[in-house]
Order: structure tokens, then C-alpha cells, then sequence
């Protein structure tokens, strides 16, 4: 059962990389799409490409991180670890199902979190906090899934009411150049995204092959970093156009300035992240820079508040939910 069960927890995490791409991935280009700063198929090339590039460029900071989350005996670790990434993936597609953007960063802590304390009770979890400003354990992660929307926001806000103010006598022919950093910005984004996101399925597998005895110290090889940058791309490109039209279009109405702010702010928050080892939610940063952006434009009573309850609801179950589903799934994995 040994190799068995190491390889489905190894599929199980390719897995959830590609249901990331159904949430989180898509939003990196959602606004350039729902403002026609460039078809879909253009689109996803974009975030192919800098999906790809930064999971290959960027160090592995968060996938330590999110390696670090729990504790349990080597024994336990590939059961624990299979039974919280799988619980995080069918979140994913759930959320997906209902055109809801929920966090994949808090589904997978929640999954972990729930597989371990089944397994081995409180003591199994690494609570952590932060050491200096890199977080460490569930803590430090939940502080930085917390803050980060609201930098989102607050970006997204400053963002939107500083390029109104700095183009306030500008004239048509500003449109095409505005259009061509929307390009550069989903590049960079995209970009931010695959060395923030696609580390989190590269933590786990390497978590996997050290508690198999097929690594001797937490480093992630470069075949688990093309194959999770490979399925956070692929996830894209099959499946986001539901969590794009949320984005991009039940939040605020965006023009391609708009959509320019909304990608500037994301990745100030998310890139930094990424090389700070903070595992940050793709999808919580770009929809509050949207509501950022509506209340820059001084436009509060158009943003749809009842679409950012549904996305708040969606965020507020995840961990505990996702915490359950991880608890059921081990202990039927356990039963096999």
C-alpha cells in the first residue's frame, strides 16, 4: 500500500493544482477579459507562459511554508497529507461548481488542519505565528490570508484614484497604451500567481517525498515544479471561465482602466508575497482590488454587495469545511 498510497497523494496534489487553476489562475486574467483588453485565447497565453515562469523562477518559500503546517510521524505523514489535499481539491470543485471564488489557500490549510487533528489530535497542527514578518505555521498563514485582502483592497482603491486623477485631462488616444499595460500587468500577475500559487502543490509533494524517505531534506524538485506550474496553467484554460465572469463582471462593472488599477494592486500584494514565503489567496486579493476600485471611482452603490456577501460566505466556510471534509477523508482512507 506504501507506493500506492504515495503516488495517489501525489495525484491527489497535482489535482488540487489544477482545481487552483479553476479558482485562482483565472483571476489573474479575469479583468483583461471582462474589460476586452484581449481575447480569451490570448488571454490564456498569458497565463500559460508567466503561470509557468514564476513557478519555475521563484524560490520556494511558500512551499516551505505550507510544508511546515503539520506535524505527525512519518508513518502517518503520506495518509494525513493525501487525505487534506484531496478534502482541499473536491472544495475547489464544489466552490467551482457554483461559480463561487473561494480561497484554495484556505481550502488547503483546512484540509491539512482536519487530516491531521483525526489523525494524531491537536499536537499534530504547527500553530506557529510569525517570525519576524515570515509567516510560519497555521497562524502565520491565516494572518496572511487576512491581511492580504485588505491590502487588495486598499491598493485597489489608491490605485483606481490615482491614475482617475493623474489621466483627468487625457484624451481618447490614451486608450491604447492603457490597454497595453493591461497586458503587461495580467503578465505580471499571472506571473506572481504561479510562484505563489502553484508552490502550494509543490509544499505538499515534497512534504510527501521526505516523509517517504525519497528526499532527504524539504527541497522541491524541478519534476514537481513543471508538473504543478503544468496543471495550475491547464486548470486555467478548462475550467475558469466561471470564477472569470464573477471577477470580472458580477462585482463592478470594469473599464480597462479599472481593470488596469485592479491588476496593479493584486500583484503589489501578491509578488512580494511570494518571495516572503506568505501563501496568499489569488482570489481574495483580486475581487477586494475590484471593490477597491469601485469605491476609487467613488462608485460604492454600483458594486454588487449581494455577489461579496456570496464571496465572503464562500470564504468563511472553507476552513472549517474543508477541515471536515479532511477528517471524513482520512478516516475512509485509513479504512481501505
Amino acid at each position: 500500500m506504501g507506493r500506492v498510497e504515495l503516488a495517489l497523494a501525489i495525484a491527489f496534489s497535482i489535482a488540487f493544482a489544477l482545481t487552483n487553476g479553476f479558482h485562482d489562475a483565472a483571476n489573474a486574467i479575469a479583468t483583461l477579459v471582462a474589460t476586452r483588453g484581449a481575447r480569451p485565447q490570448q488571454a490564456i497565453v498569458i497565463a500559460t507562459v508567466f503561470n509557468m515562469a514564476g513557478a519555475l523562477l521563484v524560490g520556494s518559500a511558500v512551499a516551505d511554508t505550507i510544508a511546515g503546517i503539520v506535524t505527525v510521524p512519518a508513518s502517518a505523514a503520506v495518509g494525513v497529507i493525501g487525505a487534506g489535499v484531496l478534502a482541499a481539491t473536491l472544495w475547489n470543485l464544489l466552490t467551482w461548481r457554483r461559480g463561487l471564488p473561494s480561497s484554495s489557500a484556505h481550502a488547503l490549510v483546512g484540509g491539512l488542519v482536519g487530516a491531521a487533528f483525526a489523525e494524531a489530535g491537536i499536537d499534530a497542527i504547527n500553530w506557529g505565528g510569525l517570525e519576524g514578518i515570515k509567516p510560519v505555521g497555521v497562524w502565520g498563514v491565516t494572518i496572511a490570508l487576512a491581511v492580504s485582502p485588505v491590502l487588495g483592497f486598499g491598493f485597489g482603491l489608491g490605485f483606481a484614484r490615482l491614475d482617475r486623477w493623474a489621466l483627468r485631462r487625457a484624451t481618447r488616444r490614451v486608450r491604447s497604451p492603457i490597454r497595453a499595460s493591461e497586458w503587461a500587468m495580467s503578465a505580471a500577475l499571472s506571473f506572481g500567481h504561479g510562484a505563489n500559487d502553484a508552490q502550494k502543490a509543490m509544499g505538499v509533494i515534497a512534504a510527501l517525498l521526505v516523509a517517504s524517505g525519497h528526499l532527504a531534506s524539504l527541497t522541491v524538485p524541478l519534476w514537481v515544479k513543471l508538473s504543478c506550474g503544468a496543471a495550475l496553467t491547464l486548470g486555467t484554460a478548462m475550467g475558469g471561465w466561471r470564477i472569470i465572469r464573477t471577477i470580472g463582471r458580477r462585482i463592478f462593472h470594469l473599464a480597462s482602466l479599472d481593470g488596469f488599477a485592479s491588476q496593479s494592486a493584486s500583484t503589489a500584494v501578491i509578488l512580494p508575497a511570494s518571495y516572503l514565503g506568505a501563501p496568499v489567496s489569488t482570489t481574495q486579493v483580486v475581487a477586494s482590488s475590484v471593490v477597491g476600485v469601485g469605491g476609487g471611482r467613488r462608485r460604492w452603490r454600483h458594486v454588487r454587495w449581494s455577489v461579496v456577501r456570496s464571496i465572503a460566505y464562500a470564504w468563511l466556510l472553507t476552513l472549517p469545511g474543508a477541515a471536515l471534509l479532511g477528517a471524513i477523508i482520512l478516516a475512509a482512507w485509513r479504512a481501505i
